[in-house]
C-alpha cells in the first residue's frame, strides 16, 4: 500500500511516483510541488528495490527528482543525461518532468 501525500485544490489528481533503487536504505521525492523539500515526501519500499509514493497534484507541469540515500537523481541506475523525460534544470544537473492533465480540458 502506498503512502499518500496531498496538495491543495479540488482538481488534485492522485499521481503515483515510482523508482527502482536496488539496495537503497531511504528514498525521498522532491520537486516544484513541495518547494524541493525532500523531507516532506518520504517514499516507501513496496517490493525489494521498488519505491513508491502517491501524491495528489493539481493540473500543471512539474519538475522533480528522487533522493536516494542522500543522492539527488532522476534515476539511481542511470546517468541523468540519458534518462527519458530528464531535462537540464539551469543549475548544472537534470530534473524529471511530469504533466498532470486538467480534467476539464482547459489549459
Amino acid at each position: 500500500m502506498s503512502r499518500k501525500s496531498t496538495t491543495k485544490g479540488p482538481q488534485a489528481k492522485e499521481t503515483t511516483f515510482r523508482v527502482h533503487a536496488p539496495g537503497a536504505r531511504s528514498v525521498y521525492l522532491a520537486g516544484t510541488f513541495n518547494d524541493w523539500e525532500p523531507a516532506t515526501h518520504s517514499m516507501e519500499e513496496e517490493a525489494v528495490g521498488d519505491w513508491v509514493l502517491a501524491v495528489a497534484l493539481e493540473p500543471g507541469r512539474y519538475e522533480y527528482k528522487f533522493i536516494v540515500d542522500g543522492v539527488w537523481c532522476c534515476d539511481p541506475t542511470a546517468d541523468d543525461a540519458t534518462v527519458f523525460d530528464c531535462v537540464p534544470n539551469g543549475v548544472g544537473s537534470y530534473n524529471l518532468t511530469l504533466e498532470v492533465p486538467d480534467p476539464s480540458g482547459d489549459s
